[in-house]
């Protein structure tokens, strides 16, 4: 007997975070875009109601823009998929959480060549808010002002199956140097 079909949207929004096996939890972003594709869902007031309900009667975990079930069995990331952290320095200042402005110092090179792709002295984004790859919010997160990472970040985490022309080839793996200046 085949599954039955999700009827509500906050099962629609279970069916998602399932099937999109995110370690740290499936973005709100992620759920959307999941929901307008593979069940023709697409009512962003609905959407919103549905993450509140879930997490209001026990159903969604939430950690900062990441929602998880409960209950669930934590999803392991298979070894070619996983973000690779070394902290070379860790820092004496405040922690980096989701929602933090943080700014941050970082050189860019390919793992296939070390050629480098980018860099900059300070670049400022706001942690879990989706405004970086993937490898970024996680990789940033948890660093303390001062502190300098090195970050492993495979094509998942990354730019993907399309790169990011001219720079980063399709299905790369990137190195960063990433020192975390500030955070507001």
């Amino acid at each position: 007997m085949p599954p039955k079909a999700p009827k509500t949207i906050l099962d629609k929004v279970v069916v998602a975070i399932r099937a999109l096996k995110d370690a740290r939890g499936s973005s709100r972003q992620a759920i959307a875009k999941y929901l307008k594709q593979e069940l023709d869902t697409d009512n962003a007031t609905a959407l919103k109601l549905a993450f509140k309900k879930g997490v209001a009667s026990g159903q969604l975990t939430q950690a900062g823009q990441s929602f998880t079930v409960v209950g669930d069995t934590a999803y392991e990331a298979p070894e070619g998929e996983r973000l690779g952290i070394t902290d070379e320095t860790v820092g004496m200042g405040a922690e980096a959480e989701a929602g933090d402005e943080v700014t941050v110092a970082y050189v860019g090179t390919l793992d296939s060549s070390g050629a480098r792709f980018d860099s900059a002295s300070s670049f400022t984004f706001t942690l879990g808010a989706g405004e970086v790859i993937k490898g970024w919010d996680q990789g940033v997160a948890g660093m303390r002002v001062g502190g300098k990472r090195s970050l492993v970040v495979p094509p998942k985490l990354g730019y993907g199956q399309k790169g990011s022309a001219p720079d980063i080839p399709p299905n790369a793996t990137l190195r960063f140097s990433v020192t975390l200046k500030s955070i507001k």
